[in-house]
């Protein structure tokens, strides 16, 4: 017997429908598909972060000239 808890409240998985189980289903997908873009995102914002440093330093050169 394999149990879910949700809010607080443990459930057991044989007895729920197919329909919720479904749902779980893609509530997790949508779990796993948040956590990637979550990654996506940290790698994006490391990425802008090196642009700006590069833009940053360039324009100091041109400053000096």
């Amino acid at each position: 017997m394999a149990n879910i808890t949700i809010d607080d409240k443990e459930y057991d998985l044989d007895k729920l429908t197919d329909a919720t189980k479904a749902q779980l289903t893609s509530m997790r997908l949508a779990d796993a598909e948040i956590q990637r873009l979550n990654i996506q995102l940290a790698i994006a914002q490391t990425a802008r972060n090196a642009y700006a440093l590069a833009v940053r330093k360039d324009l100091e050169e041109i400053d000096k000239k």
